[in-house]
Parts: C-alpha cells; structure tokens; sequence
C-alpha cells in the first residue's frame, strides 16, 4: 500500500500533503464551514486529524526501508487558537526516531499570519507490515 494514500476519512478533512519524507511532512488545509462545530469554529477533530496522520506518515516512511510502518500509540494535540476559516500550514518533524518507537512534534499555524493554531506530539510504535 501507497502510504500516501489516504482514506475517505483524511481526505474528508482537507489535508493536502505538499512534501514528505521519514524527516519532514508539510501540508495544508482551506478550513471553511465545513470544518465547522455547531459554534461557528473549526472541530478540533480536524487538528487531531491532521496531527494525527503528518505524524504518522512521516514516521512510516522512516522505517518503510524495514519493511515495517508506525501506528499511533499517542496523541496529545493542544488546541491553542479558535479559527473560523483560511488556509493553515501543517508541519511535523521527529523529536526522536528509535528502533521500535517514535516521538513526532506537529505543528498547525495560520498560513497568512504565522500563529499557531494547534500543536501536537504523537508517539508510534513501529511495526512489520502485514503479510
């Protein structure tokens, strides 16, 4: 499997990923009303996501030479500033790459302004792909 791919689930959230490699994994999404809860503000649910999956597909790329792939084991997503609508930026890097686990930091900012939005760290474990 590509793992770039993505289910009908992340793609439902908007998240165009623009570079990635075991290293780095930058993106982007246009939050509109879509994105929006009952209040008027972008889901948190879109942030977790998008931590969620940067994380996650960086740090499969990582171990995918092994012949092995990074699930989630946790994710702490910090939800810093509400927004209603705009494109925000999307950037994960590893804090720490290790033979069985790995510690990513996921950043979300607003595009035109620079500030953070959310942040996250997700810890995976990595693990053989299925046969």
């Amino acid at each position: 499997m590509d793992p770039t791919e993505f289910s009908t689930f992340v793609k439902a959230s908007g998240l165009d990923i623009t570079e990635a490699t075991g290293t780095r994994v930058v993106g982007h999404i246009d939050l509109d009303t879509n994105h929006h809860t009952p209040w008027g503000v972008v889901h948190g649910g879109v942030y977790t996501t998008a931590v969620e999956t940067a994380a996650s597909l960086g740090a499969s790329l990582a171990v995918a030479e092994r012949k092995h792939f990074a699930v989630g084991v946790h994710n702490a997503t910090d939800f810093i500033r509400a927004t209603k609508s705009g494109r925000v930026d999307v950037v994960a890097e590893p804090l720490q790459q290790g033979r069985t686990q790995q510690l990513w930091l996921v950043t979300v900012t607003e595009t035109c302004t620079g500030k953070a939005i959310a942040r996250g760290q997700v810890r995976l474990q990595n693990l053989p792909l299925p046969q």
